[in-house]
């Protein structure tokens, strides 16, 4: 796991729900739609690859399981969905909340420790994020750069992790 900003302001503190990128592969139907996304990720082809934000809350209680967010389509695996959302077309999005028992050992970097309750500050963020998803202007890039920007305060995290893709 890398770290992206060990000098930032945020990645200072030693203490604080810790805010991570991780990238995996793109859902799509099954058969060559989804053969071809499982090959984008592992050739990591960057444009093709779904982004999310992970908190690992800092409170003892809840240390054993980190927070995944992100943003997709309603029905990723309809090839419906993903024809019209491919053409630049809006689809219905959903931002989801899920738990994770450890954080993922591949393309997964660490970006900060959050000043603020990460997790209340994500599900605020959440309520307000416009669920119109349109690849390319509003889609889980935004989303991820929007959250850790209000998490963190960090801009544009991405591009940086772009441009350090060798690590990630």
């Amino acid at each position: 796991m890398a770290t992206l900003f060990p000098t930032s302001p945020a990645a200072v503190a030693t203490s604080g729900d810790g805010v991570y990128v991780a990238a995996v592969p793109l859902r799509a139907t099954k058969g060559p739609a989804q053969l071809l996304a499982s090959a984008a990720y592992s050739f990591n082809v960057w444009d093709l690859q779904h982004f999310m934000v992970i908190i690992a809350p800092s409170s003892p209680i809840s240390r054993s399981q980190a927070l995944v967010f992100d943003f997709q389509p309603k029905d990723p695996e309809d090839i419906q969905v993903a024809l019209a959302a491919l053409s630049g077309k809006a689809v219905p999005g959903v931002v989801r909340e899920r738990k994770l028992s450890r954080l993922p050992k591949n393309k997964c970097s660490y970006i900060g420790y959050s000043n603020a309750n990460a997790i209340e500050v994500a599900r605020k963020f959440n309520g307000n994020w416009d669920t119109n998803l349109r690849i390319g202007h509003h889609d889980c890039r935004d989303y991820t750069n929007g959250l850790v920007e209000a998490l963190l305060g960090v801009e544009n995290v991405l591009e940086s992790l772009r441009q350090n893709s060798l690590s990630f």
